[in-house]
């Protein structure tokens, strides 16, 4: 009989709250739901976790590298640069068809913190760094004249296509926001 390890115990525990949370936030995944939901001991989620604030910046983080790693291969499966830019929202799309789609994470964690400097508000900043750099990068590959203006303004219609996705039920947002970018693009 296999024994579950350390890793896997904090994996599963990860995979819970990350679950947990992005379903119902942070103030509803209480430390006795983890406990429920992930079958381990609270003394198990507190030798990997000091508290349940690092639990959360730690599923997050999770997400974070997770979520972007299945963004951007599935936008760099387009051939050109311009189809990579343009790809960006079909995969979006993609994702607010799915099961379970409840927008975006980092955006409905920094919801419930009202400081800045909170750590679950510094990783939806980091998030949402990367996100930027990301585009940007296609920006840049495509050979925009000006890749961090035209990056911020694709990071404002992704987090608002996202944002119409949950909160509208509109699925179509993400082809609405792609024929912004052709706009921007002016490409027909």
């Amino acid at each position: 009989m296999n024994e579950i390890t350390r890793n896997d115990t904090q994996d599963i525990i990860l995979d819970v709250a990350e679950k947990l949370i992005y379903k119902s936030g942070i103030a509803a995944t209480g430390m006795d739901l983890l406990v429920k939901t992930a079958g381990v001991s609270r003394k198990s989620i507190y030798r990997y976790f000091a508290n349940k604030e690092d639990l959360v910046v730690a599923a997050l983080k999770r997400r974070d590298e997770r979520w972007m790693q299945w963004f951007s291969s599935e936008v760099d499966k387009a051939p050109t640069p311009l189809a990579r830019l343009l790809n960006l929202f079909p995969v979006l799309k993609g994702w607010f068809q799915s099961d379970g789609f409840r927008g975006c994470a980092f955006i409905n964690t920094s919801g419930e913190t009202g400081d800045p400097q909170d750590p679950v508000r510094q990783v939806a900043k980091l998030h949402k760094q990367k996100l930027l750099d990301y585009v940007t990068h296609l920006c840049t590959e495509q050979g925009v004249e000006q890749p961090e203006v035209l990056g911020k303004q694709l990071l404002v219609l992704i987090d608002g296509a996202i944002t119409l996705a949950l909160v509208m039920g509109d699925h179509d947002a993400a082809d609405q926001a792609q024929d912004v970018l052709k706009t921007l693009l002016a490409i027909e």
